[in-house]
């Protein structure tokens, strides 16, 4: 799926900004719950992949994680999946049962940065849900085996979770320079090793901008052919998690949400999940009102630098670029690189690179800086479901917030 710049731009521009429905009618809500209520209790039936797996509760008591710090998450978690708060229970259960869904993740031609993302996260979404507590059955950067063991426990883990394992993939694909990947003492290419992979798995999921549309690697002259997931998996269900690196939280949210469904979360045109790329940055910005009022950044250290104008001019591209940065952030909540003074990069549109990672603004984007001073957007041009996006950010960020702190007490205690 290529896009040249002028045809991805005009793609951002003639959808809506709000397309995002999150409030479906009571009718809808019933059934999804009773569908979720289903598949619940489908997979309490079942018995762990591990048999020696301790409960979901001895996990929150390791991490010294309270009834109510869960009961946080569950609620953070639910607003940033779109659902109304009656759903909270479903989601705590579906966090109970992460432990019946199989994953095999593999690395082509990455950094492991989204990897990393997720091991220095001290969030109870990745440590004790993810990394811990779902069965990861294959992941070459955090497990021990490694050889003829490692090729053993990828193709045991295939045959013994034949369509029911979740394929994360982190990398690109190199296409153009087959050499560029191989792994193990049996080497297939990267095509060859994606798409087998693929065949026997329930969905894959694209983790990082270099798995989603070739990142990085695939910038100009984009010597090894990289390519995403996408462009060599067909017959699949395909999510993309492009940034980089992901955000720890969507890929928890696509998680649940499989869990609570069996099925992909709704996507967008690029295959993102829509309750984390439904929002253009620009629109969700605490600089915004800075844009409206035509107060920018004009040179680093400048007035406007030091009193945290708008970075538009400074090359920021939130405006063409869809994400929920600007509302969950990163590092536990914590901050944002626009929030740090560093404008974005787009890093979770395709082509970034080559498009977007320029401290210059797009020279042909239908996005102008306002002339003069006053504000020339109401907030009623933004619509409720930035409003509501905007609470969710909130709600997230006080859960993170408080369990950093916690952690933060207990290591000054020790």
């Amino acid at each position: 799926m290529k896009f040249s710049d002028r045809e991805h731009l005009r793609a951002l521009f003639t959808r809506p900004t709000n397309y995002i429905n999150t409030n479906k009618g009571k009718e809808y809500y019933d059934n999804l719950y009773k569908k979720m209520e289903r598949r619940l209790a489908q997979l309490k039936a079942q018995r762990p992949v591990r048999e020696d797996e301790i409960k979901f509760e001895e996990y929150l008591k390791a991490w010294e994680l309270t009834r109510r710090d869960f009961l946080k998450w569950v609620s953070a978690t639910t607003a940033m999946l779109m659902l109304p708060p009656q759903f909270e229970p479903l989601v705590a259960q579906a966090a109970e049962v992460m432990n019946r869904v199989p994953i095999i993740w593999i690395n082509i031609q990455d950094c492991a940065g989204n990897t990393e993302a997720l091991l220095r996260s001290s969030s109870p979404t990745v440590d004790e849900l993810i990394l811990e507590y779902l069965s990861v059955e294959y992941h070459e950067v955090i497990m021990a085996a490694a050889g003829d063991q490692a090729e053993e426990n990828l193709e045991k883990a295939v045959k013994d979770f034949d369509g029911k394992y979740l394929l994360f993939v982190e990398g690109s694909i190199p296409v153009g320079m087959p050499e560029a990947f191989t792994i193990g003492r049996h080497p297939k290419t990267g095509v060859e090793h994606v798409q087998h992979l693929a065949k026997h798995a329930a969905a894959v999921i694209a983790v990082g901008s270099c798995a989603a549309f070739g990142g990085v690697p695939a910038a100009h002259p984009n010597p090894t052919g990289a390519v995403g997931v996408m462009d060599v998996v067909k017959g699949k269900p395909i999510i993309n998690i492009p940034a980089c690196p992901a955000n720890p939280a969507n890929i928890t949210g696509v998680v649940i949400h499989y869990i609570l469904t069996g099925e992909i979360p709704e996507l967008d045109s690029l295959l993102r999940p829509k309750f984390a790329f439904g929002y253009r940055i620009h629109d969700n910005c605490e600089r915004r009102a800075h844009f409206d009022a035509g107060e920018f950044v004009e040179e680093w250290g400048d007035f406007g630098a030091k009193n945290n104008f708008c970075l538009y001019k400074m090359g920021c591209k939130g405006p063409f670029t869809f994400n929920n940065c600007s509302i969950i952030r990163y590092n536990d909540g914590t901050n944002w690189p626009i929030g740090v003074g560093r404008g974005c990069i787009g890093c979770s549109e395709p082509n970034f690179w080559d498009v977007y990672a320029t401290e210059r603004p797009t020279a042909d984007s239908p996005i102008q800086p306002p002339v003069g001073r006053g504000v020339e957007s109401s907030v009623d041009e933004f619509g409720l479901g930035i409003l509501t996006a905007t609470a969710i950010g909130i709600g997230i960020h006080a859960v993170a917030s408080a369990l950093a702190g916690k952690r933060e007490e207990k290591n000054e205690e020790n």
